[in-house]
Formats: C-alpha cells, structure tokens, sequence
C-alpha cells in the first residue's frame, strides 16, 4: 500500500466552501494515466492536479489536470490552488504543463496572481449548443469558440446569465466541451457560468481557463484590460483579470480544506484457478 499526500482547496475564494475546490496530489513520479484517471474519478472533484519536480524544464514542476472522467488542457483554478500548495516561501512558482505552456502563481499580498496564455475565441454559430442551454438566437449577443472546445455565450446581462437552465445531457451529448454563458455583470464588471457536463462537470463553480477565453472579448468591449469578474455558481466565485500582452492574469485567494494521504493499492494478481 502506496501513501500519496493530497490536499483539498478552496481556490479563487476568501473562506471555505466558496470558490472552486481541487485536489492537489504532490507526486515524485509519474503514475501511469489510467490510475491518474482513476484517483481524479475517486476524488470526484472538477479536477484534480497532479504534479513533479521538473527536469530540465523551466519551471519548478511539471503539472497535468483531470476531471472525474478526462485530462483537460488547462485549468486555471486547479493551477492556483498547486501553486498555493507548493509556493513555500518562493515569490512565485512556474508550471510546465503539455498543452497550456509554462503558467506562474505568484504571491499578491494575501492572495495570488495566476498567469495563463490568452485563448482568443472566434465568431461561429453554435446552434446546439443555444438549444441545450435553453436559448433563442434573440436572446443572445454573440457567439464564440476557441479550438481547445470552448464555447462562448454572450447574453444581455447577469440576470440572463442566471437564468439559464441547462439541458446537461443534450450538453454532453455535444462533447468534451467547456460551454461559457457570460454579460455585463452587476456587482462586477463581467458575469459568468461555465458549464461541462461532456467532461464529468455539469456545473463549474469557477473557471480560471474561461476566463482566459472571455478576458479578450470583455477588454475589447470594455475598453480597458483590468476588470472584475464573478462566475455566478452555487458557490460563487470572484476575480480580478488583467489582460497582459498574450497573458491573462487572475487574481485570487485559496484556502486549505483539508489534507491527508490517498491510499494506493498495488494492483492485484489476475486470479487462476
């Protein structure tokens, strides 16, 4: 039996059982993906970052992502809070990661600021995506998609965003998609949901790597690129978003849950007779 450390926490949030939550498993080594599959199903969380020391990369650690059912591309609040389990004492700390590029946690005072590459979305008819969240063409603004499967929703105000009840199996049935609904927000400036059910995931409290598709829409429209965001979920979720060159830049806060040690198995021997 194999002891791994893991931690949970509360990420983009100021308090327990706000924000986002993710499991953190500090590894030396790779585990083969099927047994990361595994442990990221077990912990059932929107996902769950696995990380080791880099080799020759740079950055301190190497980091991959898993929903309960798929390793995704990026995952920004899953970055944060690895970045608010690993920083120690470091101003900072840098991710290698197989899809996303290098990303950077840094400390901001009580909190944090979460580097992650611009992912600019394009204008495309997203028909079915409109009918399983329950939309008419009328009601909405624009819509978008980024080559890694996001797509974005833009609807007249928070209020519509709140509103929205989606089909979530007409939305997996599209796919391993993340699926955006956003607007002019009330108490921030940009309001959000997000929403991937194709990726385990029927609702996202909130979702660092959507911001780094929407930030670049919301600047342009806005005029300015530092705004505030709120991903409007159960639990809640807010954010400051800067938009850096090609980098979106989140501040956030996390704060540990818990922590404790996953039990790992050997496989066992396939039985004869």
């Amino acid at each position: 039996m194999t002891a791994l450390p893991f931690f949970q926490v509360d990420a983009f949030a100021d308090r327990p059982f706000a924000g986002n939550p993710a499991a953190v498993m500090p590894l030396d080594a790779w585990l083969d993906d099927a047994t990361l599959q595994a442990i990221a199903a077990e912990h059932n969380l929107a996902e769950t970052a696995f990380v080791i020391p880099a080799d020759g990369l740079d950055a301190d650690y190497e980091l991959r992502w898993f929903t309960p059912t798929s390793e995704v591309a990026m995952c920004g609040h899953a970055t944060l809070a690895s970045g608010h389990v690993l920083i120690g004492d470091r101003a900072a700390v840098r991710f290698a990661t197989r899809q996303a590029g290098v990303l950077e946690v840094a400390r901001d005072g009580p909190g944090y600021r979460l580097s992650l590459p611009v992912w600019r979305p394009d204008p495309k008819p997203l028909p079915e995506a409109l009918a399983a969240l329950g939309l008419r063409p009328d009601e909405v603004t624009e819509t978008l998609w980024h080559a890694q499967r996001y797509a974005m929703v833009v609807l007249a105000d928070e209020a519509a965003v709140r509103a929205v009840e989606p089909d979530y199996a007409a939305l997996a049935r599209l796919g391993d998609w993340l699926t955006i609904v956003t607007a002019p927000g009330d108490a921030a400036d940009v309001a959000s949901r997000a929403f991937a059910p194709g990726a385990g995931i029927p609702e996202d409290p909130v979702t660092g790597s959507a911001h780094a598709v929407i930030a670049p829409w919301w600047a342009a429209r806005l005029g300015r690129t530092r705004f505030t965001a709120f991903q409007a979920s159960a639990r809640g979720g807010r954010l400051d978003v800067s938009l850096e060159g090609e980098r979106v830049v989140l501040g956030g806060a996390c704060v540990t849950v818990m922590e404790g040690c996953f039990f790992l198995a050997p496989t066992p021997e396939p039985y004869s007779q």
